[in-house]
């Protein structure tokens, strides 16, 4: 259904009302440059009292090609409009003191001149400059309070003897060569070539929350990382999930919840299922404990779904509170508009008597706040909606929210939520001018029924001026993962196609997060292959609503999108184009080469070596003869989670062989974020190439551009 013109003038009405923005401005089309103009909102953080939120802004600095990030404060009453905090251009993580007084925050320093890291500062809201806590080589992050506000924990992967012995002698060197042990050993988005430095750790330590620097001490120290810290209610301990396996990739994925003294010392395991923990909080008395979990399962699954679980401290047995509620704990949406700075915080919190426990839930294409009775699991909404709740924290009373919320046609903003009503009230505006001139149309929800019965749900989005007696172009987006989901979030790539004169369709096919336990693992040892069947049965049903002409119909998908991009073209000559972005070609090089291990039974049962003709045979390189579609392959120069050398630069290389039409887009220092966080004319650039490929082949726009 495309927006209409009652509901732009009210848009207008309301803008005028705060921006002074003519009533009958005339409104154009999204592009898909106005991401240089978007505001995002990172990190909300609710003050203890509930009466204020601290938080990040995020914007581009066109000139610069990058974003700048600063932490701003709204009331939540809305009576004044928020306003900027910090004068840095990379300030982040604002975190507030127990009393409401200050706020912790981290920003990169200098020493003699050359970049010493982000470091702790602090800064008071009665006025004055933000000052410097730490100074710690290799930098420190993820500052949390002490409950009495007299220190701050942090993260940080200097060494102890780094802050007494200062700078390494003059003679000494520090060899670049590395011996690698680890069959993990890059990870993606991480400088100097995704090379993980397994001899620096993340570690916990302290400072002292005072008006000056202090000497920060250690608390851990070892082999293994720690992260997700807190504080215990009594200031005593420290609290840190951690996976403390030497080679963790020869068996499921699992961590635990321990405990360690300030002061340092043994750690205690808290908390242990057979999985994974992930965030978690204390109940208001101390007596329990809440977190999210996911069991990895007995055998192994492709897809495990996160739950909700508690247990009595200091050593109760944990109970899964979600067991028989069938949906993703904590579970979201994915887009290309999360804040790409910044962080979206979204765990437990218990309400103030302990009875409830409230989570963000993933559901059919939604992403809701929801309560979990403690004792009997009962599940009940706070807010409702189609909606995504992106990000969250709470007052020390459970009642008011600090939420980011985003929609199909809104980029996220800075709400507040009433948790007994279930109602929000909107506090920053900072993209309402931009759309207010923009002429969007908001998505057609359907369901329809795959090939074996099993139901899909989709959305259908129309070029704004849609008229439906013409017949327009098509494309098909498929979202990666793949246990992933599209849904109720902002999304400029469909957007901007959508202006640009196409109907966009998009799916959650079998395997999306978002619909069940069963319906995320059925495509287990089965990837891709019926998930491509769901994907085409969408598209016949889009087709029988007369206003897609069949002829011209184009493809596209990133990551395991791109692997079934990939994928489709292999089995069908039905579409005339097809973009493929930082994909997957052949299964075994995959294997081989990327940071996402799969030692264990997930996708495949064994490996390559073991298989090879599983591999080969759900591998797009193995079926290129068949592929007759014009292809593009956009791809990150340093992506280690789909490396090029295993998907696009494969099926390029065989396609010019073939003589069949085909393109390769290089982004030089961009990674698999490309597309979310990757530097801003870069993702101008990748919405560019996108477009105009399928303007060439479904628009016919005939330029020099990609041919030979």
């Amino acid at each position: 259904m495309t927006s209409s013109p009652l509901r732009r003038f009210v848009a207008s009405v309301a803008l005028l009302a705060c921006s002074a923005v003519p009533v009958l401005a005339q409104t154009r089309s999204i592009t898909e440059q106005d991401l240089f103009a978007f505001v995002w909102v990172a990190d909300p953080q609710m003050s203890p009292d509930g009466s204020q939120v601290v938080f990040v802004r995020v914007s581009v600095d066109k000139d610069k090609d990058t974003y700048d990030t600063s932490v701003w404060l709204a009331r939540t009453d809305g009576a004044d409009a928020p306003r900027r905090l910090t004068s840095g251009t990379r300030d982040t993580t604002p975190r507030w003191a127990p009393d409401g007084t200050r706020i912790a925050f981290v920003r990169p320093a200098e020493k003699d001149g050359k970049p010493l890291g982000a470091q702790i500062h602090v800064l008071a809201l009665d006025g004055g400059e933000a000052w410097a806590l730490t100074s710690m080589p290799r930098g420190a992050g993820n500052p949390v309070w002490s409950p009495d506000g007299r220190t701050i924990a942090f993260s940080s992967s200097a060494r102890a003897e780094e802050l007494t012995t200062g700078a390494k002698p003059a003679a000494a060197r520090e060899s670049d060569v590395r011996v690698v042990t680890s069959a993990v050993y890059r990870a993606n988005g991480v400088a100097d070539f995704g090379y993980v430095d397994p001899d620096r750790p993340s570690h916990i330590w302290t400072v002292a929350a005072g008006d000056a620097p202090a000497t920060p001490m250690p608390v851990t120290s070892g082999e293994f990382a720690e992260g997700n810290v807190q504080w215990s209610a009594d200031g005593t301990r420290l609290m840190f999930v951690s996976t403390r396996v030497k080679e963790p990739y020869y068996s499921a994925p699992d961590s635990d919840l321990y405990s360690v003294p300030v002061a340092g010392g043994e750690a205690t395991r808290l908390a242990s299922i057979e999985g994974t923990i992930g965030d978690y909080a204390v109940s208001p008395d101390g007596a329990k404990l809440a977190f999210v979990g996911t069991l990895a399962g007995t055998p192994v699954r492709s897809y495990s779904q996160s739950d909700l679980w508690v247990m009595d401290l200091p050593s109760g047995a944990p109970r899964n509170l979600t067991a028989t509620y069938d949906f993703d704990v904590d579970g979201g949406l994915g887009g290309d508009q999360r804040a790409p700075r910044g962080a979206m915080p979204s765990g437990p919190v218990w309400s103030r008597d302990g009875r409830s426990i409230l989570v963000k839930v993933g559901e059919q294409g939604d992403a809701n706040l929801k309560r979990v009775d403690a004792a009997s699991g009962k599940v009940d909404a706070i807010t409702s909606g189609h909606r995504d709740v992106m990000g969250y924290t709470a007052d020390s009373r459970a009642q008011a929210f600090a939420a980011v919320l985003s929609t199909q046609t809104v980029v996220g903003d800075l709400h507040v939520v009433d948790a007994s009503a279930g109602t929000t009230r909107k506090l920053t505006t900072f993209n309402d001018a931009l759309f207010g001139q923009l002429s969007i149309s908001e998505p057609e929800e359907f369901w329809y029924t795959s090939f074996d019965g099993k139901k899909i749900q989709g959305w259908i989005l129309k070029p704004p001026s849609f008229d439906a007696s013409r017949r327009y172009p098509l494309i098909l987006e498929i979202h990666g993962g793949p246990h992933s989901a599209y849904g109720n979030t902002f999304t400029h790539e469909f957007h901007w196609l959508a202006a640009k004169g196409y109907v966009v369709v998009y799916t959650n096919p079998r395997g999306s997060s978002n619909y069940g336990q069963d319906f995320g693992n059925i495509i287990q040892f089965r990837y891709p292959g019926d998930d491509y069947k769901d994907l085409m049965t969408g598209v016949d049903e889009v087709l029988k609503k007369g206003y897609v002409d069949e002829a011209r119909m184009g493809v596209t998908g990133g990551s395991g999108g791109g692997l079934l991009t990939n994928w489709v073209v292999t089995q069908t000559n039905r579409f005339k184009a097809a973009v493929s972005l930082r994909d997957i070609s052949d299964w075994t090089t995959f294997w081989y080469t990327s940071d996402f291990w799969l030692y264990n039974p997930t996708w495949f049962r064994k490996a390559p070596f073991e298989d090879p003709a599983d591999f080969a045979q759900r591998s797009p390189i193995t079926h290129v003869k068949n592929i007759q579609t014009p292809m593009m392959f956009i791809l990150g120069d340093e992506d280690w989670r789909t490396p090029p050398s295993a998907g696009g630069e494969q099926l390029f290389r065989a396609l010019k062989y073939l003589k069949r039409p085909t393109v390769m887009v290089r982004f030089p220092d961009e990674n698999h974020e490309l597309s979310r966080s990757g530097k801003p004319w870069h993702r101008v650039e990748r919405l560019q190439h996108i477009a105009g490929y399928m303007d060439r082949y479904l628009m016919g726009k005939a330029g020099s551009t990609y041919e030979p």
